[in-house]
């Protein structure tokens, strides 16, 4: 019977229930693919479940296959009949057949059923010492199966070092099953130590690596890559027997050779004969890698960009191999962009420039664009070739295609950046191009070059003002450059801007509700208003070139994912942990230290017990240090208690540079400092961000000596005759609610009291309002109310809204 009919040509239950209690051998063969058809299908064919476990008795390799296919399949969902099978697989694991005896073996370790698992220890003992090689492999995986389900259960019946004796197996195959499954348990123990790797071991694996299979080699040679040299000479012994690995056809197999090399390469001495070698040896087999099909290719560019970024003379002579085809996928397409940026170099760049000007013409828009930021990292990264970039770049503007000119700005921003006060002289051709630019990135680097370079621009603040005219519309990214730019403007030409400055700072602390955006716009303000020096020395302070390199990979993650050349964590170029779920423990892998140095994976201190002193990488601060590294503050209160030392700039009694625009700009909310104040008020300036926001007193002002001017919070008509105004003050660092109450009616009022609604900052009085009653008609009295923050919160609309109510009237105080 054709076998592509069984699909179309399965019976009913009851049918093949009779065929396969049949007496002719091949009509139940025939019934049993039946059954196996139907279940490939997703038909339900568990009830047949007792009359398949009777084929089992068979001298027919095929059938017993399909019987076992049908049992690994079913068996969780029927564990009570598949208990039914344990004699059997007993039986089949001392058959004359080794085929037999592993096909019992392999379909023992599949079946993930706790009740059985007991019972199939004596069989698999026995296969681990068969005498047939086929049956040994087998049996080597099948515990690493029966770990995952019952890890006890096998490190008390030893099969765990009967899996450590068969590395010594004379037969290749076993023994890279037997690395494999030591190596997948130890996956989920990494604490195990059950791979212990000593010279001897490794020479046995570098043996067997000759004779097993591909995949047996991948194993063989990830085990290798976990076992730490114990010097340069054992180093160049294990990259010699591995080399060859390199020429294999299987891509997996050279990118897991090429990990062992790249790992142990660290131990040889640069100026060894062989290191320069080993060099030349590990470019063919990574140009061969792309001449795969694209998927393959993309995987190793993937890898190669790590390794590129580790070792880059391995392939600085086969650029050309990552210019990109016009049938590359754009995939493939961006990250050979990507590595020839990491390749470029004086001797190359004139080659890469005219390649990357043939690519900024293409039609596929994510790619042109790609290409534009690669001419400016190559400005950015070989010195001698800025020149040659700049001009490229503005022969790109020339063309006049809105995304080329947007992404060619963005990039010379960059160019300034790196060589300030040399590619100016294109500021004039960039401001031609000023009224097509609509993405946020390309507006915003455009203000940046206008901002910075405002001296040399006649028409700056015209400029400037342009973007200003729809502010509210443009993007955050926009808006903060905006108004930098104009403070930058302003410091430069204070008497010609200062209205443009004015209305900035009204824009972005008034009419703004981005906290980022109103913070930066406060900052500004208070160094304009108290410190003009200090407001030049922070707004124009020289700025850091940018580096080379700026998306390098960091240096510790990049060992890591050096370790993991070959897995997915290479092509995510994320760790392992990263994308993971679930792992019990994942080992943090590191190359380890180069010749002469000592330093080894082991003993991560033995470099400095040799004397090596060796800088700390550089590390992401904790959420708690990053705000204080970010603005360079001293979070701490000032240790010292005496007079605050002298500026280095102008006194704090200085004019104010805005003039004292700034008082009608922050409205009677908020007040400005005044433009001079007495000697007498020099108060100590308490570190941190209290100094930024004035939340102990502000710079130079005494703690509490300014609260905004009370206003009428109650008008006597709508609370029957009490008029209520007010402010808000803090006092010694308490919040204090100060009101006039005015009795404006004709009778005598007694009995006050006061409740807060729930508002958005949680305040509420921190004791009964203390007022001192009766109050006579036309009489007026102070009274003050200490407030805490702890009460109910809830958001209000608008978030500066607080509703109280007193002696029975709702008061609305904003």
């Amino acid at each position: 019977m054709n076998d592509s009919l069984f699909i179309v040509c399965a019976g009913e239950i009851f049918e093949l229930k009779a065929e396969l209690n049949s007496d002719k051998k091949e009509k139940k063969k025939e019934a049993v693919k039946k059954v196996i058809a139907s279940m490939t299908v997703g038909k339900d064919v568990s009830a047949l479940f007792p009359d398949v476990v009777n084929c089992m008795q068979t001298d027919n390799l095929e059938l017993k296959k399909l019987v076992y296919l049908y049992l690994m399949n079913y068996a969780k969902s029927q564990p009570d009949m598949a208990i039914m099978a344990v004699n059997t697989f007993v039986k089949d694991c001392e058959d004359p057949n080794p085929l037999i005896r592993a096909l019992a073996v392999r379909t023992m370790g599949c079946i993930r059923v706790d009740k059985i698992t007991e019972y199939l220890c004596e069989p698999l003992r026995k296969c681990l010492k068969d005498e047939d090689p086929y049956v040994r492999k087998t049996a080597a995986v099948c515990v690493a199966k029966l770990h995952d389900i019952n890890a006890q259960l096998v490190e008390d019946q030893g099969f765990l070092d009967t899996l450590k004796d068969l590395i010594s197996d004379s037969n290749p195959m076993v023994v890279a099953n037997a690395v494999a499954a030591l190596s997948e348990i130890a996956e989920s123990h990494p604490n195990s130590n059950l791979l212990d790797l000593n010279p001897q071991t490794i020479n046995k694996l570098l043996t067997a690596l000759n004779e097993c299979t591909e995949w047996g080699q991948i194993f063989i040679l990830d085990c290798l890559a976990n076992y730490t040299p114990r010097d340069d000479r054992e180093s160049q012994s294990i990259c010699e027997r591995v080399t060859p690995r390199l020429s294999h056809a299987n891509s997996a197999v050279v990118l897991s050779a090429v990990k062992v090399l790249m790992k142990f390469m660290e131990m040889l001495p640069k100026d060894l004969d062989y290191y320069g070698t080993l060099l030349k040896k590990l470019a063919p087999p990574l140009v061969t890698l792309l001449s795969a099909e694209p998927e393959l290719q993309y995987v190793a560019l993937r890898n190669i960009n790590l390794i590129v970024q580790r070792r880059p003379e391995i392939l600085k002579h086969e650029m050309k191999v990552f210019f990109v085809k016009y049938n590359d996928p754009i995939y493939v397409k961006l990250e050979k962009l990507d590595i020839m940026i990491r390749l470029a170099s004086q001797a190359n760049i004139a080659q890469v420039l005219a390649e990357l000007k043939e690519y900024a013409t293409e039609v596929d828009v994510d790619f042109v664009r790609k290409a534009v930021r690669a001419i400016g990292r190559c400005a950015i990264k070989v010195e001698q070739s800025a020149e040659r970039c700049v001009s490229t770049l503005l022969d790109l503007i020339q063309t006049k295609v809105n995304y080329v000119v947007q992404e060619a700005i963005v990039v010379i921003k960059d160019i300034f950046r790196k060589y300030p006060n040399k590619y100016e002289s294109v500021i004039a051709t960039l401001c031609e191009n000023l009224d097509s630019l609509d993405e946020p990135e390309a507006r915003a680097a455009m203000i940046w070059i206008v901002g910075e370079y405002a001296e040399r621009i006649d028409n700056a603040d015209e400029l400037l003002e342009s973007f200003l005219e729809g502010f509210h519309d443009e993007s955050t990214q926009v808006q903060l450059q905006l108004l930098t730019a104009i403070v930058k403007l302003f410091l430069k030409k204070p008497t010609e801007t200062q209205e443009l400055v004015q209305q900035v700072l009204s824009l972005a602390t008034q009419d703004s509700d981005n906290p980022d955006l109103r913070d930066r716009g406060y900052i500004y303000w208070r160094l304009l208003s108290t410190d003009p020096v200090a407001a030049k020395e922070v707004v124009l302070a020289e700025k850091p070139l940018i580096s080379e390199e700026t998306d390098l990979i960091e240096p510790t993650l990049l060992e890591e994912l050096i370790c993991h050349i070959g897995t997915l964590a290479s092509v995510y170029h994320k760790p392992p942990s990263a994308f993971v779920e679930g792992s019990r423990g994942v080992q943090h892998k590191r190359l380890p230290g180069s010749a002469g140095s000592g330093e080894s994976v082991e003993s991560p201190d033995a470099g400095s017990a040799a004397g090596v002193s060796e800088a700390p990488p550089a590390v992401i601060p904790s959420q708690g240090d990053l705000l204080g590294d970010l603005l360079n503050l001293d979070l701490t209160p000032p240790t010292t208690t005496g007079p605050p030392p002298p500026s280095s700039g102008m006194q704090m009694g200085a004019m104010d540079l805005l003039g004292g625009g700034l008082d009608s700009l922050m409205g009677a909310g908020f007040g400005a400092p005044p433009a001079a104040m007495p000697a007498s008020f020099s108060a100590p300036v308490s570190g941190g961000l209290d100094d930024l926001f004035d939340l102990g007193g502000g710079v130079g002002m005494p703690m509490g000596a300014y609260s905004p001017p009370k206003t009428v919070w109650l008008p006597a008509m709508k609370a029957k005759g009490l008029e209520i105004s007010g402010t808000f003050a803090r006092r010694s660092g308490v919040i204090q609610m100060e009101m006039t109450l005015t009795n404006k009616a004709m009778s005598v009022m007694t009995d006050f009291a006061i409740q807060f609604n729930r508002n958005s900052f949680g305040l509420s009085p921190a004791g009964p309002l203390q007022v001192l009653t009766p109050l006579s008609p036309n009489q007026s009295i102070e009274v003050t109310l200490p407030l805490n923050t702890v009460g109910p919160v809830m958001k209000m609309e608008p978030l500066n809204n607080l509703q109280v109510t007193q002696c029975s009237f709702r008061l609305n105080v904003m």
